[in-house]
């Protein structure tokens, strides 16, 4: 399904509280939002250095971004979005306000991304390409072989334009794929997120960085139906110890997300075609480990110091999230 933009419903809500605020004379920004843009901005710093991405280049990318989303979910009812206003809501000055609206800020998705996830989803939640356990079996590679489907089946399903085995040499570059010694062509556990390909592996970090920050803005700005967002934290662990938890954190993970996804697939086909059938949603998992001396807050920070258990049931306070 085409990754559009999130729907919120709540984004009135901070116009409510800003309107309430200015009643009562001018408030500053959250300090504790400040300081927790300020923690998740560090890997992403990080990672735009490494690629030699500077800062007058994000600064530029971020007034893009600040532009979109007043004029996304910031205008008045019943009223056309004016440069004047979209300056007053960003500090952008105006004269960067009507250049950045003039230009094109939508990037394609890489070619091998839109093909591969209509091929993984196939293979990873159609029953005919699933084994006894609810997992991707490996598939002979060619249909010749007279077993029913085959990788080149696969592929034939999803495109006639693009010959199944540039596409196998493609997956085996990647790491998406690999070939086993009986010619069976076996789903990397990563699918899809390949472990090569910048291109291929930039287009998911925003996507699902971008939709877990959608979900911590749901939380962080409605007080009904959170989302789920949810970590288990603990410090003052042994490296064994915490190579143990990734294993386990990858086998939970892995079938977690599979279960969803074949159920996924199911309503997808089952709701094809109804007037309603017009939203997403998106379900992740994720594993971070490293050294005390890594943590931006330093040694001494609470988080470092103490062995935590911070995991809480959805319904549970925000604070253990």
């Amino acid at each position: 399904m085409p990754p559009d933009a999130p729907d919120t419903p709540d984004r009135g809500a901070p116009r409510a509280d800003a309107a309430a605020s200015s009643a009562s004379g001018p408030v500053g920004p959250p300090e504790a939002l400040l300081r927790a843009t300020r923690r998740l901005l560090g890997p992403l710093v990080r990672l735009l250095l490494e690629h030699q991405i500077t800062f007058p280049v994000l600064a530029n990318l971020l007034k893009s971004v600040y532009i979109e989303e007043a004029e996304r979910g910031f205008a008045l009812p019943d009223r056309p979005q004016t440069i004047s206003r979209l300056t007053l809501l960003t500090g952008i000055h105006r004269k960067d306000v009507k250049r950045l609206q003039n230009e094109a800020n939508t990037a394609p998705t890489p070619p091998s991304v839109s093909l591969g996830a209509q091929l993984v989803l196939r293979w990873t939640a159609e029953a005919p390409y699933l084994d006894e356990s609810g997992r991707p079996r490996s598939l002979p590679r060619l249909a010749a072989s007279g077993e029913s489907p085959s990788f080149e089946s696969l592929v034939e399903s999803v495109t006639q334009d693009i010959r199944p085995r540039a596409i196998l040499d493609e997956w085996l570059r990647l790491g998406i794929a690999r070939v086993d010694a009986a010619d069976r062509v076996e789903l990397a556990e990563s699918a899809f997120v390949p472990a090569n390909g910048l291109d291929e592996k930039a287009y998911y970090l925003g996507r699902n960085v971008r939709d877990h920050l959608a979900s911590a803005h749901h939380n962080l700005t409605s007080q009904a139906n959170p989302f789920l967002e949810r970590s288990v934290y603990y410090a003052k662990l042994r490296p064994e110890s915490v190579a143990e938890l990734q294993a386990l954190s990858r086998e939970a993970g892995m079938e977690a997300l599979q279960r969803v996804n074949v159920r996924a697939r199911e309503l997808q086909v089952a709701d094809e075609g109804e007037s309603d059938a017009r939203h997403r949603m998106s379900f992740g998992a994720w594993f971070y480990r490293t050294g005390e001396s890594d943590s931006p807050d330093g040694p001494d920070h609470p988080d470092q110091a103490d062995a935590t258990n911070n995991v809480s049931d959805p319904g549970g306070s925000d604070e253990n999230r």
